[in-house]
């Protein structure tokens, strides 16, 4: 048996989701990811249709972070719940591990283990939050249903 607890604060929906993100900046941000992915992909598949487009997909991944970056950037979480608003902040250092490991490519072009040990990390942020933020959220509508 659990205690319902008096003194914790009790959210609305507008509260924990905040105001909506502006369009523009959401679609940057998808298109940043997708390019990401993209450029991920380059060097894979040039192994088997060839090394002409192994040469560009360091740019392509460049883009992509960057194009995250500024659509996260401007798109910041309006709501008043801590945990959601600290969960949206690590959704923005996934961004910036991912222009770090652009930087990486171009400045250690030599050893590629810096560009993906970042873009794991990135990655691995991004899948944390995309599952816990939408938990969060049914657990504290769960909780002022009660």
């Amino acid at each position: 048996m659990s205690k319902k607890n008096p003194t914790q604060p009790r959210y609305t929906m507008e509260e924990l989701q905040g105001k909506a993100p502006s369009t523009p900046m959401v679609i940057l941000a998808t298109i940043g990811l997708l390019t990401i992915a993209v450029g991920t992909l380059m060097p894979i598949l040039a192994i088997k249709y060839g090394s002409e487009i192994a040469g560009w997909w360091k740019y392509v991944y460049a883009a992509g972070a960057l194009c995250f970056l500024v659509g996260k950037l401007f798109s910041p979480y309006t709501g008043t719940h801590p945990r959601i608003k600290r969960l949206y902040r690590i959704e923005s250092w996934s961004a910036v591990f991912f222009c770090v490991a652009a930087f990486f490519l171009f400045w250690g072009a030599d050893t590629m283990r810096d560009v993906w040990a970042f873009t794991l990390a990135g990655g691995a942020l991004l899948i944390f939050t995309t599952i816990a933020i939408p938990r969060v959220v049914k657990k504290e509508l769960k909780r002022n249903s009660d």
